[in-house]
Order: structure tokens, then sequence, then C-alpha cells
């Protein structure tokens, strides 16, 4: 009435003394390593494991569940500023939520820290709440959305010596969200998972994690037999030095429980009963398929032959793969030649055979983990009569396999290690390279703060062609070449100070990596690399008659060694069955995705250094789309105590890291540097009317600024500079100005709704008199028409009894 409207008076400015000096490693008025430390190490003795360094969390793993986690937290991480509630990662993940909605950007949450910092259940508990902020009509999505990590892990992760539940492979899942920030969807891409561990692993770790639950389960579910596993000697994959792997099967209560808990999250997602016990029925052959021993045997014209002198093993393994046990031997025990056109069986010695076994091991739990995957993603895409795809928004979350330095350090460390760097080499360019790069280019006056740069140790592992990786690749195309001939050849041509050659250990080399100096041991790095799984195997596994495991190796792998999720399909027209599967029976719907062993092998073989490259590749295209948001796993002690806080092993961590350089850069720099246009196209409700258009200029921007009382800014030649806090408040303001906006959206609609009522309540009324009116003379003259048919008929009568008379 009076040209304004009244709403709740509210102040969003954020100071810096409106933060607790604790929360914040910024506001600390002197630093250093020491002191930082100490107040790592008293804030986790009083349980606050979460601490700030600007805009960055650091998450101490506590080593104990903590109630900090439920419904109760959710609300109060909701859309409110990070200064009214201590430090969590609920902050980061509803920082990330805000960002997307507020801005329209895709966003990337990045947790880093060494294997048992605590990375993956930091995942979780994102995941956790982006699921609550997120929250859509349909509840079976978020249902299935939260039992997409417990599921993946069980088949990805598997215990380690400083791990109990270790990723052992690369995790990035983006959840999609519709405009309006409900969530509608996810998708998971995985990298490099450590096969290896199917078939060996090192003293004192495990399998992954599914063998064991799906092994406990059987058992109590009276089903081993039907599974063909043993309830006394464990089969050759999963046993361990200790003798007591089934014995713990039976007796660990967590197993069973976990069994259920992947039976449950099958059935939320969605696998239908037949998939799951594929799946079961695969892993229970990858187990049998094991157990399967070879002996050398000597004929008149051979001596390298090999046999299966038991074939227990292999009749089971080759039943529940619903494949030929005679093929399967065939295939394991020999392989075939084509030279000139004319195909040539070789044998295989025991050693061979033995590889070519583990090879398709290895080959089967990584196309059936990367099937799972796929899976998932199909049946957790989004409704696209919800919303296309186009118009949606993601937050990407990556639980990525922490630095490793063991006693013994292989192939699989490599590859880990090198992937760490990459996380780091990311997080140095963001938080360092690029914004000092800004501060030159737009005339910036800011001390620039130095940093340990892992550029050159990246380009010695991935640069071409002499690069480590490329070293490797050449190495593992010579018949000839040996792990020996690989270490020498690296010396000779890595002339970095990174790489050293230690004495007396002739197949070893050591790198100096950002987080610290590790020694990695060649034996077995060639045919790691190599990864070869014969083609005679493959022909045999796409005979089986299980639809899912001729799925499996009837799709092609992707440039990333993952399964592609279309279908290759070939004609039995154009491919000939090898001599020894050209038995009768073959049926003729499965010889339409037969090969020939040769055809299935490409000239340019790739290696597992090539799928790594591929997938570093894919992994940074991206994390570099969205608006970075990091998280820094740190563990306080190597023994998985709780409270417990070793300060040295803290102190390496945050040194390796760069953590006092980003508390320098965050107090001194401005993270956020916004174009004047897009500056003035995101802010200028604060200070300008909504019918107005404000030029984009310099002067624009600084009339909001100051109109939002904001302190130490700094206007560039083309960029407004921001420190981290600046942000918040900016948004914390536009959404208040929004709310005014949507109060008096709402008065409108409300004043215009009740005068559009009143309009038809009106026209309803005029209407119901015409109708009345019309209805009553339609009454009136129907009346009248009886009345005067009546009369006639009486004057008729009258007129009959006058003539009568």
């Amino acid at each position: 009435r009076h040209e304004r409207i009244h709403t709740r008076k509210s102040s969003y400015i954020m100071t810096l003394k409106d933060c607790c000096e604790d929360d914040d490693l910024v506001n600390l008025e002197t630093l250093d390593e020491d002191i930082i430390t100490d107040q790592l190490q008293k804030r986790y003795a009083d349980l606050q494991i979460y601490t700030y360094v600007g805009d960055i969390l650091i998450a101490l793993n506590p080593f104990q569940n903590l109630s900090m986690y439920s419904p109760k937290f959710s609300k109060m991480y909701h859309g409110v500023k990070r200064s009214s509630n201590p430090p969590h990662i609920f902050a980061t993940a509803d920082a990330a939520y805000q960002g997307m909605v507020t801005f329209s950007k895709d966003q990337c949450i990045i947790i880093s820290g060494e294997s048992g910092a605590g990375k993956t259940e930091s995942a979780h508990l994102i995941v956790q709440h982006l699921t609550f902020l997120g929250k859509a009509n349909n509840r079976t999505l978020r249902e299935k959305i939260l039992q997409l990590n417990p599921l993946v892990e069980a088949f990805g992760n598997a215990c380690t010596v400083i791990n109990d539940n270790s990723s052992r492979f690369g995790k990035y899942l983006e959840m999609k969200f519709t405009p309006t920030g409900a969530v509608m969807g996810a998708k998971i891409s995985e990298y490099l998972l450590e096969k290896s561990r199917v078939i060996r692993q090192a003293t004192g770790e495990k399998n992954f994690h599914i063998f064991y639950y799906t092994y406990a389960g059987l058992y109590h579910q009276k089903k081993l037999d039907e599974h063909r596993l043993p309830e006394k000697q464990p089969p050759r994959y999963i046993d361990d030095e200790n003798g007591k792997v089934i014995q713990d099967i039976i007796t660990n209560k967590s197993y069973r429980e976990q069994f259920e808990a992947i039976q449950h999250c099958f059935r939320i997602i969605g696998f239908s009963e037949e998939e799951v016990n594929s799946v079961y029925r695969i892993l229970s052959g990858i187990l049998n398929t094991g157990n399967i021993e070879f002996t050398a045997i000597s004929s008149q014209h051979q001596t390298d032959k090999s046999e299966v002198p038991d074939a227990q093993a292999l009749e089971n393994a080759a039943a529940l793969l619903k494949i030929g046990a005679e093929e399967f031997q065939e295939a394991l025990t020999s392989h075939c030649v084509v030279t000139r056109g004319e195909t040539i069986i070789r044998t295989n010695t025991v050693d061979k055979a033995a590889v070519v076994r583990d090879a398709m091991s290895k080959a089967l739990y990584g196309r059936l983990f990367s099937w799972i995957v796929n899976r998932i993603n199909t049946l957790l895409q989004p409704d696209k009569n919800i919303c296309n795809a186009e118009s949606g928004m993601n937050v990407g979350i990556l639980d990525i396999f922490g630095f490793e330095n063991f006693k013994k350090n292989s192939f699989e460390q490599l590859c880990i290690n090198i992937a760490n760097e990459q996380i780091q080499f990311y997080f140095n360019q963001h938080i360092f390279a690029l914004e000092q790069i800004e501060y030159q280019n737009e005339g910036i006056d800011a001390k620039l703060v130095e940093y340990e740069d892992n550029r050159p140790i990246l380009d010695m592992f991935l640069q071409k062609p002499m690069g480590l990786l490329s070293l490797l690749d050449e190495e593992s195309r010579f018949p000839q070449a040996t792990d020996q001939t690989l270490v020498d050849k690296c010396e000779d041509n890595l002339r970095y100070k990174y790489f050293w050659r230690p004495k007396r250990l002739e197949q070893c080399f050591g790198i100096q990596h950002y987080a610290g100096k590790v020694l990695y041991d060649a034996n077995g790095f060639l045919e790691k690399n190599r990864d070869t799984l014969p083609a005679d195997v493959v022909v045999v596994l796409r005979t089986s008659e299980d639809k899912l495991l001729q799925q499996l190796f009837t799709s092609p792998l992707t440039k990333t060694g993952n399964l592609a999720q279309s279908r290759a399909r070939v004609t039995a027209a154009s491919r000939s069955l090898p001599p020894q599967l050209s038995a009768g029976w073959i049926k003729v719907d499965t010889m339409e995705v037969m090969r020939h062993p040769e055809e299935t092998t490409n000239m340019k073989r790739q290696t597992v250094a090539s799928y790594f490259r591929y997938s570093l590749m894919d992994l940074l295209s991206k994390m570099v789309i969205g608006q970075p948001h990091f998280v820094r796993c740190i563990k306080p002690n190597d023994n998985r105590e709780a409270l417990k806080f070793s300060k040295e092993r803290v102190m390496v961590q945050l040194r390796y890291t760069g953590i006092l350089e980003t508390v320098n850069i965050r107090r001194q720099g401005y993270s956020h540097r916004i174009l004047f246009e897009e500056f003035v196209k995101r802010y200028y409700y604060l200070s300008f009317k909504a019918h107005q258009i404000p030029p984009m200029t310099k002067e624009s921007c600084i009339i909001i600024l100051e109109k939002a009382r904001l302190e130490k800014w700094v206007l560039g030649k083309t960029k407004v500079f921001l420190k981290y806090y600046h942000v918040e408040q900016l948004n914390l303001l536009l959404r208040e100005v929004i709310a005014r906006v949507v109060v008096v959206q709402a008065s409108i609609k409300g004043w215009l709704g009740a005068r559009r009522h009143k309009k038809v309540k009106e026209k309803r009324q005029k209407s119901a008199v015409i109708i009345q009116s019309a209805w009553r003379g339609y009454i009136a003259h129907r009346n009248y028409k009886e009345l005067k048919k009546i009369k006639e008929a009486a004057i008729c009568i009258q007129a009959g009894n006058e003539n009568s008379k």
C-alpha cells in the first residue's frame, strides 16, 4: 500500500571476525608447520576432525564412528552461511550444491589423501548430503543412489596392510540434478581396477570383498555344493598363509551381513534375479578356475605339453560358466597360430597354461565389474520425461585410490601413485599456478607464493616417446624383453633427479614422488602391462550358454580398458571357427558371436599403460568442466587407532600436500576471479532495480561491491578479484534479495489470482442469472402451452355437449 513490502531484516554480511579462529587456519596470526599441526592436534583431541583452509576442507580420520552425520546435522548444513556451524563435510557438499543451483554450473568435489585417510567414507557422506539436498519426489531414486557406493565397493575394494577397506579402483560419481536442484539420476565412471588382486595378494592382504561375502552367504544358504565350492579347503585365489580363511568366513558375522546388504543393493537398484544369480555363478566359476592345476607330459613329438591331471576343478568351472569342459581344457593347454592362412595348434607349457588360466580369471572379473557399473548407469540414468540431460547439471565426486608405499611396491602401486601425482598437479594448478598467472595478466599487485611444482615428475612418467610409460610399452612389444632390460632402459633414458637405481637390487628402481621416496620392484612389470588374454579363451567364453557371460566377451573394450555398453555381434558367415571348436555341440545362435582367434587380436595391442593414459585424460576432462571443491584427507596415525595423533606423520602429509602454502595463498590471494560482464549479470540485483539494464563495466562492479559493503576486493583489467569468503557473502545477499522478490511475486500473484477469481465469480453469477431467466421463461412458455391445450380441449368438450342437446 505504501509502495514497499516489510520483510524480516537480517544481515548476511560475514566478516572474518564472525568465524571462530580455530575453524579456519587462514585466521591464525602466525603461520608455520608447528602451529598448524598443534592446532589440528588440539581440535582432533576434541573430536573436531574437520578444519577449513579458506574454502578447502581438511578431514582427519577419527578411526571411530561419530554421531555427527544424522538428518539433524543435514538440516544444520542446508543453505546457511559457513560461519554459522563448525566445519563439516556436509558444508562442502552444500557449497557445491548451492554453487550448482545458483550459477547453473557443474561442480566437482575432489577427495585426496593417502590410503587409509578416510576418502571413501568422505565420499559416502557427500553423496548422503547431496541426496538430502536434492530431494526429489521419487523416493525410490534416492534410495537407489544411496545403495551405489556399498555395491560398487564390495566388488572394487579390498583389505590391504594399511586399510581394511581400500579402494582398488578409481571412481568418479556424477550426481545429476534438474535446473531446480532435484536429483534425477547418477552415473559412475570407473578406472584402473586392480585385477591382479583376483589371482594373487601380498602377505597380510585379501582378495576383493565380494568373494568373502559371497562365500559366507552361500554357506549360510546351504548353496556351496550348488556353486561347486568346498566347505573345508579354501580356493587358491582366496587362500592365505594362515590357513584360516574358511573358518573366518563361517564365523565372521559381518561377512554374512554384508552379503545380505549386497543382496539388498542389487534388489533396490533394479538388478533382476537372473542377473544376480549369473553374477554369483561367475564369481564361483572364477574361484574354481583358480584351482585348476597343470602337469607336464612328454610324448613322442612334444616335451613341453601340459595337461590337467585332476579334471574336477576344470569341470566345476566349466559347469558354472556353462561352457564345454573339453573345449575349455583345449583353450588353456594350447593355442592357435595363423600363418599364411593356415591354422596351427601349438601346446602350452605348464607355466604358460597357468598364465592363461590367471589371465582368464582377471579378464572375467574385470569385465564383470565393468558390466555391473554399466548396468547401474543404465538403471539410474535420468528420466527423459522429467528433464533433458542437456539442461541438467552435475556434481562430480572423485574417490580414487590413495598414495601407497608398501615394503614391496609393484606395477599397481606405480599406476596408483602416478594417478595421485596427476591429482596433486591439478590441485597445484588450480590453487597456485592459475591464480598467480591471473594476477600477472590482470596487473594485480599480489605477493607470489612459492610451491612445489610436480610437473617435471609427471613429464618423466607421461611424456612421449621417452617417458617411463612409453619405455614400458616399448619393451612390452619385444618378445625377448625382460623386466631387467626394462629397468636398464629406464636408467639409460630417464635423466631426472626424481629417478634412481639402488645398488645391489637388480630389478628395482626408485622414484622421488611428491609424497616421498618409493622403491619399486620391477619383477612382473612387462607381463602385467601386456595383460594379454589369449583369443582361444575368448572364443570359448563366447560359446557360454549364460547370457551375461556371453555378453561380457562380445562387447568391446573402451580406450580406458572398460567394457563398452554397446554390444558387438559378428556373423558366422564371415568368421571361421578354430579347429578345436568345430565340434557339433556349438549352437547356431551362439556362432553368431564367434570370431577367429587371430581376428580378436588388434595389430596394435592395447596395454595397461595405454589404458592408464586414456583413463587419466578421461578423468581430467570430467574434472575440469566443473567448479572444483577440495577435501584433503589426513591420516593421524598408521595404526588406525582412535584419538592417537602422530605429529610427525601429520606434518609429513601437510608438507607434501602444500597445506602451508595453501594457507598463505588463501590469506593473501583472491581465489575467485570473475569477468566484469559475468559479475554484473550475476549480482546486479543487489544495487540496481530489476527493470534496469546496467552497463557491463568496471563502474557497475564498483557500485555493486560498495552496496554489498565488501572489503579487500581488487579490480583487474577485465575481472573482479574476490577473497574466498566474499563469494559466500554475495550469494547470501543475493538469496535475501531473491527471497524478497519471491515474496513480492507471491503477493502479486495472489492479488492477480484474487482479481481473476472475482471476475470469474461475477461472470458466473451473471451467467447463472441468464440461465435462470431462460429456464423460467422456458417453464412459463411450456406451462402456457399446456394451459392453452387444456382450454382448447375444454372448449371442444363444451361444444360437443351443446351439439348433443
